[in-house]
């Protein structure tokens, strides 16, 4: 009688089976509560800021509301990966059901490039505000927020739909194991018994494209931004108008080192451990999730202060 653990079906696959650190099984120990508390830190700050924002007036600014864009699209990339990985580190339910597993990889990476895409326009944002200050509040402004909002959505919707629908329209009629805790799309497609290359070709394209893209424009931002703070010759204006862009600059380096550290680990993947990028891929997802609202709740005095009006409704 065939079950869905085996490597074999008799027929099309239904679900598939997440092997998740199995080699590692000490791993799964280990990692479940720093997890899970990574993930109730990401839950709770983020539902904190956006809530901040919401109900401080002082904070409805184009900034703040890119910043509450920004901490929906971690909530939603954290609740997509991590109860699940929790739930195989805990109760062993390693099924996914075939739909929902291309769901969760259609999230997974549009909703990763949408996040980098409002890196993007943050970077902009900041490039205004240092480079052309007195121009600011008119280019700067709540439209320009919800075509950029309209522009982060369209692009990447658009590009990223292929990849999940390349992958479920592969036959997958021998083997339903898939070697990560996600449903990564090379991790899925490569279980198919038919030829991947369009799926192989088409995520590699589409990654340089949207992440490339983006990482090249923010670049370019903060070269023009560093080019525009030392012709200052204020006494601490290079000191004021690096730290307005602080704050977004180390969220870009979480976001993009992790990145890089997956991207390097997989290119050397001989040399590593296979339970490597699996852990770099799951981190990914809550790392940058946790301390994202963090940093701009420590480093920016008006969400600082904004939270604290708001613990003081709470308990008063």
């Amino acid at each position: 009688m065939t079950t869905p653990q085996n490597a074999t079906l008799s027929a099309e696959v239904s679900d598939f089976i997440l092997n998740c650190f199995v080699r590692s099984p000490g791993w799964q120990f280990w990692l479940s509560l720093p997890l899970s508390i990574l993930c109730v830190l990401a839950m709770g700050a983020n539902a904190t800021l956006l809530t901040t924002i919401w109900l401080e007036a002082s904070l409805h600014q184009p900034m703040y509301y890119l910043l509450s864009l920004l901490s929906l699209l971690d909530i939603v990339l954290c609740l997509t990966v991590i109860p699940k990985v929790l739930a195989i580190f805990w109760f062993d339910l390693r099924s996914i059901s075939f739909s929902a597993c291309f769901i969760q990889m259609f999230i997974m990476n549009c909703f990763l490039a949408m996040e980098s895409c409002t890196f993007m326009v943050m970077a902009y944002d900041r490039y205004i505000a240092i480079c052309h200050p007195l121009r600011y509040p008119s280019i700067i402004t709540d439209q320009f927020v919800s075509k950029a909002a309209i522009f982060i959505l369209t692009r990447n919707v658009f590009l990223v739909v292929p990849i999940p629908t390349l992958s479920a329209r592969l036959n997958y009629c021998t083997r339903n194991i898939i070697e990560n805790c996600i449903c990564a799309n090379m991790s899925v497609s490569r279980l198919s018994c038919d030829d991947v290359t369009i799926n192989r070709v088409y995520q590699f394209a589409c990654g340089w494209t949207l992440l490339g893209s983006d990482l090249i424009l923010i670049f370019l931002s903060y070269t023009l931004i560093l080019r525009a703070v030392l012709r200052l010759k204020a006494e601490g204006a290079v000191v004021k108008a690096l730290s307005t862009c602080g704050s977004h600059f180390i969220l870009i380096l979480f976001f993009s080192t992790i990145l890089l550290v997956f991207v390097l680990t997989h290119a050397v993947r001989k040399k590593v451990p296979p339970d490597v990028p699996v852990l770099l891929n799951v981190l990914h997802h809550v790392i940058p999730a946790a301390l994202n609202p963090i940093v701009y709740g420590v480093r920016t005095q008006e969400i600082k202060q904004g939270i604290q009006r708001l613990l003081k409704k709470v308990w008063y």
